[in-house]
């Protein structure tokens, strides 16, 4: 069966896509993230998407992205931040190697801005952002195998601490 080396998980901030491409790219493997393959194939924005046709609608596209990646994606894989809040997801990612890239709201606002590019975040983002985590990090933290603390880090500091709780430091995969 195929299935992704390692598949994102966390928060806005977390610095999922970023970490993605970075491991892909050191381990010789293709990324995919689902918010893109939202965007690709509804030709919109998330941020759109919210606002035209609510949430609901959204997270029901984000799950089948996701089903459709796991499905299909054998390279690295970044979620987007809210796709674990599905049931159907979290179900689907058993069984996988999942890795919560953790962040802390300080490192996180320097990190996105809290830019109007974030539908859940409007209003007070910091407040918002709190709020979020404070559902959320308990879900991340039972699906991971895998947790990074990203606090502090660089992307390729990041990209290490993955490659070592993966135990894949130092070489491409075959």
């Amino acid at each position: 069966m195929n299935r992704p080396l390692a598949i994102l998980i966390g928060p806005p901030g977390a610095g999922k896509t970023t970490v993605a491409h970075a491991l892909a790219e050191r381990l010789g493997l293709s990324v995919r993230d689902t918010d893109e393959d939202i965007v690709a194939s509804t030709g919109r924005t998330i941020a759109d998407i919210f606002v035209d046709d609510g949430e609901a609608h959204f997270r029901e596209l984000e799950h089948a992205a996701v089903a459709q990646a796991l499905a299909e994606h054998v390279g690295v894989l970044a979620l987007g931040g809210g796709a674990v809040l599905d049931p159907r997801t979290q179900e689907a990612l058993t069984g996988h190697t999942v890795i919560f890239l953790d962040v802390r709201i300080t490192d996180a606002a320097r990190r996105v801005g809290f830019n109007r590019d974030r539908p859940l975040l409007l209003g007070n983002p910091r407040a918002q952002w709190t709020i979020m985590m404070d559902h959320r990090r308990p879900i991340y933290t039972q699906i991971a195998t895998h947790r990074v603390a990203t606090d502090g880090l660089t992307p390729e500091e990041v990209t290490e601490a993955v490659l070592s709780a993966l135990e894949l430091k130092g070489s491409a995969v075959d």
